[in-house]
């Protein structure tokens, strides 16, 4: 059944906790959240593995509380290419 925000595009710049997490809210309403991380991807992607008990890059929830029901895309900002990649995707997003 889709959520009360089924139809809204939601490009996500975030990382560590509150942003992220505001963006999980939205995907679990139903929105389409596209997450855009850096080329070595977001933080808590590495900061999981190292709690106990020991997670792999494979099983990561620190990771997975923030980002479940998320897009991903690696983006490098201070390249052209990436830049031209970014503004495609804001070019129809509801939210940024």
């Amino acid at each position: 059944m889709p959520g009360p925000l089924s139809g809204i595009k939601v490009i996500e710049l975030a990382a560590f906790v509150a942003a992220p997490s505001a963006g999980r809210i939205l995907a679990d309403l139903g929105a389409e959240v596209i997450k855009v991380e850096a080329p070595s991807g977001d933080g808590w992607r590495v900061t999981g593995i190292s709690y106990l008990p020991r997670f792999n890059k494979d099983e990561n929830p620190v990771f997975d509380i923030y980002n479940t029901g998320k897009k991903f895309i690696s983006l490098n900002l201070k390249s052209e290419e990436g830049k031209d990649a970014m503004h495609r995707l804001l070019a129809d997003a509801d939210v940024f």
